[in-house]
């Protein structure tokens, strides 16, 4: 069972931000930018493209209105979404809101965020679902 399966089953507490039937989003608590959300099938797949077509047509459509709220949240020329899945060994997609492409860059040192700026984070972006 991977790290996502555990916070999707609510065993690892996580910033809940949406979730349906077949997908779980929450706050990256390792983020890029403020607002950095994965959005995680709950079917445990590896691969993104191994996902099932019926969960990869519904994820676009679990995930605009996520990156809307999101880019109203945050000052943002947009909300990118990244899939890059080697940390995790569970499919998933990342969306962070951006100025510029090196915000997306994995390499930069990671946000250090408080319990506290989480959850005003978490509070403004499910405000504006």
């Amino acid at each position: 069972m991977t790290i996502f399966s555990k916070i999707i089953k609510g065993e690892i507490p996580s910033y809940k931000i949406a979730e349906s039937d077949r997908f779980y989003a929450f706050l990256d608590i390792f983020p890029l930018q403020k607002g950095h959300t994965l959005i995680v099938p709950k079917t445990e797949v590896d691969k993104i493209f191994d996902v099932p077509d019926t969960y990869l047509n519904e994820l676009m459509q679990f995930t605009k209105p996520i990156a809307k709220a999101i880019e109203q949240s945050f000052p943002c020329n947009r909300v990118s979404m990244v899939t890059v899945g080697l940390e995790v060994p569970h499919a998933h997609v990342h969306l962070i809101p951006i100025n510029e492409a090196n915000d997306i860059n994995f390499a930069n040192p990671k946000l250090q965020l408080t319990t506290e700026e989480f959850q005003q984070i978490q509070q403004l972006i499910v405000s504006k679902l």
